[in-house]
């Protein structure tokens, strides 16, 4: 495994273990909690760390092993072609361009004051990269099992994200923190150096 995404994944790990242990205070401290108002000012400006911080915290076992899963797989692959530092780079934009999207839009139209944590901005900015750079490459759904090229899946759970978001018809998840994840992703991939010369499929 590459070694970015193999520290990833250790680190997400190695936190989730922490809160296991009684770490109620890494929530408080460093999942992502919206400030006081709306618009810009529901950006935590006394805690800006929590802009990053939050991605190395989740709710539950499942919810880190689905990240982590997709973080080995989109990841990986993306890190053997741009190498640490690029990859770096897309997944921190992305985590940050998601967390500001969920609290500008959480600022704008009421809801979602309640502290947010989780990897899946980060792994919906690679996941776009990923479908950028291997459009045609086949990913297997788990449910139901159906294979599809990259660029569609990408383009089903977009759609299925928004739907989400908009309609709220399922609560818990911060759906405009996936969304605004993918700008991270895009950003990187469109002006981020050493673009690869070739598609690959």
């Amino acid at each position: 495994m590459p070694a970015f995404t193999h520290f990833l994944i250790i680190a997400n790990v190695g936190i989730f273990l922490l809160q296991l242990a009684g770490g109620g205070s890494l929530i408080q401290w460093f999942a992502l909690w919206p400030g006081d108002g709306a618009g810009l000012a529901s950006l935590p400006l006394l805690t800006p760390w929590q802009l990053v911080t939050y991605s190395f915290l989740h709710g539950n076992l499942m919810h880190l092993a689905f990240n982590m899963f997709a973080l080995w797989m989109f990841g990986a692959e993306l890190e053997r072609v741009w190498g640490a530092r690029r990859l770096a780079t897309a997944y921190f934009a992305s985590v940050v361009t998601g967390a500001v999207t969920h609290l500008l839009v959480a600022g704008a139209f009421g809801g979602g004051g309640g502290p947010v944590v989780g990897a899946s901005a980060g792994v919906f900015g690679l996941l776009l990269a990923y479908a950028l750079l291997f459009p045609n490459r086949r990913i297997m759904l788990l449910f139901p099992p159906i294979p599809m090229p990259a660029r569609v899946f990408v383009l089903l759970y977009v759609l299925l994200e928004l739907y989400l978001g908009v309609t709220g018809t399922q609560s818990g998840v911060a759906h405009f923190a996936h969304l605004g994840g993918l700008l991270g992703g895009w950003w990187v991939y469109r002006f981020g150096r050493s673009r690869p010369r070739y598609w690959r499929g």
